[in-house]
This record gives structure tokens, sequence and C-alpha cells, in this order.
């Protein structure tokens, strides 16, 4: 059965594991083919390229924004990398190729990235589209890296094994996403080998430009929508669970077996992502099913995502949220019964591209809450110069999911959940469909929120 399978870049960390529990469990001979691998690169590579995903620290590319020289940065790179083909090298690694391979692609990035700092220095050209390329540039080496090293290893172990190199680096024709990723697969007999693929495509459309970080979940997506296996796959260090183990206790979790599509939307729209949402669409709207798997437990199903799954018992599946949020009250006396106030708060955060993740009203004030990483001094000046009274406070959201949970007292006892922990909900609410009810609460209270929730609705 052809899989496309999409391998995480904490779990490509543990590559002996990655061969062992994902290509090589269970399969023997012939079943190890007909398999397509899309791989991150390894844990803290595009950390160090871009800048780190959870702390922001800065990396290479931000050196380049700030017109400051890159040169020793992107040498400190080579030699993490050239370190991690040394601790692969028992694994079968050709370490001389290896090398070779990264030396090649970090001086052909470094003569790129130099014409388009002198570019930029120039400036006859939009920074915004420069920067971009860059940042496209350098996520290219980490996925380029860990593809060929993987491929490599797969060969010196006697399997057909084929390094798809989605980053364009030697084409200069100007291909879409989508053309790139069906000329990489034409031709090509999937039966017989092992197809190991960058999660990084480089396209004319820029990958970065619409899913920046979450851009190798949309290559797997993009090529399992054209390949059209009957399952896709992703693996990472962890089971989806009915809450986050490292805030309830493993004991007090377990795997979600199935769930559907609009759940793991919900999850992804409080940043628990089981898939980027973009790239969940291609699989839903083609009837791909999704199954999240724990590498380090292969025997374990993993959760299945499907379009239609609906539970057959009225319960919660899963207690999430974040403590990264803001909450903007807008207040103003003169929207009572007036029409459009909505309509010139939307226009501002449209342009400062800023989402909500929730919003409630009232008659003369509408709140809304956004990720704290997006709030900026120019949004609130703009909400000011609107409106009588802004307020932003810091705030954590919970939220109680499931496909079929929608019963008499489920809100009251979620909020009796809470208040028996002393905690003040500062708002709540859900949609008609009652797949997500949400609460306001403190950012202290987060945790033990999420702990009485769980407790309460899942045990």
């Amino acid at each position: 059965m052809l899989t496309v399978e999409k391998i995480g870049g904490t779990s490509m960390s543990a590559l002996n594991k990655v061969i062992q529990n994902i290509i090589l469990f269970e399969r023997d001979g012939a079943e190890r083919y007909n398999h397509i691998y899309v791989v991150s690169a390894f844990s803290g590579v595009t950390d160090m390229l871009l800048e780190n995903k959870k702390t922001g620290k800065p990396g290479v590319y931000h050196r380049i924004a700030k017109h400051l020289d890159f040169h020793d940065q992107l040498d400190q790179v080579g030699e993490s990398l050239k370190q991690i083909n040394k601790s692969q090298a028992g694994l079968g690694l050709d370490l001389e190729l290896a090398d070779w391979f990264i030396t090649m692609r970090l001086h052909r990035a470094r003569v790129y990235l130099d014409n388009l700092v002198n570019i930029l220095a120039s400036g006859y050209v939009s920074k915004e589209g420069i920067l971009l390329a860059a940042r496209e540039i350098l996520a290219s080496i980490g996925e380029a890296h860990s593809a060929f090293n993987l491929s490599n290893i797969l060969q010196h172990m006697g399997m057909t094994a084929s390094f798809i190199d989605l980053s364009g680096a030697e084409d200069h024709h100007p291909l879409t996403i989508d053309q790139r990723i069906r000329q990489a697969f034409k031709g090509i007999d999937l039966s017989d080998r092992i197809c190991i693929v960058t999660g990084y495509t480089k396209g004319k459309d820029g990958i970065m430009r619409e899913f920046d970080r979450g851009y190798s979940e949309v290559t797997f997506s993009k090529i399992a929508a054209l390949l059209k296996p009957k399952e896709a796959i992703i693996h990472k260090e962890y089971h989806l669970s009915t809450a986050d183990p490292a805030v309830v206790g493993i004991p007090n979790c377990s795997p979600v077996g199935f769930t559907s599509y609009d759940i793991a939307d919900q999850l992804a729209d409080v940043g628990m992502e089981a898939i980027h949402p973009k790239a969940a669409k291609p699989l839903e709207i083609n009837g791909i099913n999704l199954r999240i798997k724990n590498t380090f437990e292969p025997s374990h199903p993993g959760t299945l995502i499907t379009k239609d799954f609906v539970c057959s018992k009225k319960r919660v599946e899963i207690i999430t949220g974040t403590d990264k949020l803001l909450i903007i009250d807008v207040y103003d006396p003169l929207m009572v019964g007036a029409v459009g106030s909505d309509y010139k708060i939307m226009q501002i955060f449209f342009q400062h591209n800023i989402s909500y993740t929730y919003k409630t009203t009232s008659a003369n004030s509408i709140s809304l809450v956004i990720w704290e990483r997006d709030f900026n001094q120019r949004f609130l000046k703009d909400l000011q110069n609107e409106f009588e009274k802004i307020t932003v406070e810091k705030v954590a959201l919970v939220c109680v999911l499931g496909s079929n949970m929608d019963q008499p007292g489920l809100l009251a006892r979620s909020a009796s959940a809470l208040t028996e922990k002393g905690i003040s909900i500062k708002s709540a609410g859900f949609a008609l469909r009652k797949v997500n009810i949400q609460f306001l609460v403190a950012r202290e209270d987060f945790k033990t929120a999420v702990i009485a929730l769980n407790s309460a609705m899942t045990q």
C-alpha cells in the first residue's frame, strides 16, 4: 500500500529510531518500498538558519535582515551540520560524501545570499521580497541535509532509496510549487524504491510566503494530494493525546484514537497543531485519511484523523489551550445601535495582518483575543485613534473539544470544575456546533485550569 509519510525534526535527530521504527518496522523485502518519506531538518538546524521557533533567538537570517555580516554565523552552521554527519557515520553514512554535499550547498547559498545583500543595499528593490528570498534559501539547507543523509544511509544498507530534492538548488526554471512536485515524481516507479523527499519545496509562489515554518507539512500534503495514497502519516515524538502530558502528567491522559479534521482545525487554532491547518485542507478535500504516530512507539496505531468522524458516544475528547494570548477590549459608548463598529476593527486587524482566535461583544464593547507575538504599538495606536478606550490584558485560553459532546450541563460542569479550583472565568463561549467550548482565564491559572478540566471532563 502506497503511503506518504512526514517525519518531524525531533524524530529525525533520532535517525536510528526512524530507520528501525518507521522504515523497517514490520516491513521486509519489497514491503519496504512504495513509501515516500518527507523529512524535516534535524532538530535545531532551521532554528540556527532562521530563528528559534519557540524563543525567537535570531539565526543567520536576522543578521541579513539587519544588514550585518552573516558569513561567520553561516560557517558555524556548517560546522554544526558536519558534527551531525560525524554522529551518523556509525549508521553507515558516507562521511566524506555527506561533508562534501553540505559544503557545496552552503557555498551556493552564500553566493546567492551575497547577491541578495548587494541588491538590497542598492535600494532599488523591495526589501520584503529580497528578505523572503533569503529566508527561502536558508530554509532549504536543513531539509536538503537531512534528506541526503537518510537516503545515503539507506543506500549503504542495501535498499533502493532515491533522494528527491525539491529545493531546486540547481534548477533555475520558474516552476510553481505544484509544478516542481509533479516534475520530481514524473516517471518514478514507486513500487521498487523508497523516496526520501526534502520538506522544503522551491517555487516561484514562495512556500514560506504563506506557510512560513509550516512549509514541510505543506510539501507533505501536496505530495499526498498528487499521489493520493489511502493514508498519509505524520511521525512525531509524541502521541496526539487527550491533554498535554507535560501539564497533566502521563498517567492522566491517553492517546486519541480517532478524531476529525474539524477537531484538528480547533487544535491548530490554539497552536496545538496535529497538522498545519492549510496543509490539512488538501488531504481533507481529497478524502485522504491522516494518521499521527509516535516515532518511539511504532506498534501503537496512533490517531486516525478523517473527514467524517463523529464519536459514537457523547463525550469530551481533548482538553487543550494556550497561555500566550492577549485580550484586546475595544470600548466606545457610540457603538450601541450603530452599524459598522466591528467592520472598523476588522479593517485595522487586516491592515496589521492580525487574526483573532476568540471574540465576544456587548452593547458598547467588543473583545478580541490575539496571539501576544502579533501585538505591536502601531496596531494599538490605530485602535486608539478610532475608539474611546482600548484595554490590553494578558490571558490564557482553555478549550474543551469533542466531535460529539453536545449534552445538557456540559457548560455548567466545565465551569464548575474551574470554579472549584478558585479560577475566575473572564469570558466563555462556543459556536452553534459546540465542538469547542472556550474559557478565558488569568494567565497564571492556565495549568491549573487544564488539569481541572482534564480531571472533570475526560477521566
